[in-house]
């Protein structure tokens, strides 16, 4: 059975990405603001809850950039819809998920990084935000297709 979930891609005026850092399984990684599609929503209304819990912003959902196929004996069956959006109201604040107390919580920063810094980061997800995102967004990419596999 497939398990979605979503991520965010939010630019500021002076086209920086807005990353979230998160604490998992003993490391911190940098990735776009998201999480799972619960049974009730889309993939568009999960990635705005989801962007609303982890940054306090409301955003406007515009195309998206890939689907990401993930097939793992341990992980199982997963995908992940990467979604550019803009922010439409709103200050971003670090938020907070709300399937874990206070003491369990996951999310531990939040801020905007220009394309040069990226590289810089130890971990990061997806890996596609190192290049292949600012191509894409800058439509430097031909042949650009939403479709990827995410090696296990």
């Amino acid at each position: 059975m497939w398990i979605g979930g979503v991520r965010v891609v939010i630019l500021d005026r002076e086209n920086r990405v807005l990353l979230v850092r998160q604490s998992h399984e003993g490391k911190d990684i940098w990735m776009l603001p998201g999480g799972a599609i619960e049974g009730h929503e889309n993939a568009a209304e999960a990635a705005i809850r989801e962007v609303r819990e982890e940054t306090s912003l409301e955003i406007r959902i515009g195309p998206m950039l890939w689907h990401v196929e993930e097939v793992s004996e341990t992980r199982g069956q997963r995908f992940v819809n990467i979604f550019l959006a803009e922010a439409a109201d709103g200050e971003a604040v670090l938020g907070s998920d709300p399937e874990f107390d206070s003491e369990h919580q996951v999310l531990r920063e939040m801020r905007y990084f220009a394309r040069e810094e990226i590289p810089a980061l130890e971990h990061v997800y997806p890996d596609a935000l190192r290049e292949d995102m600012w191509k894409v967004i800058g439509h430097e990419y031909t042949g650009h297709s939403v479709f990827k596999l995410r090696p296990n």
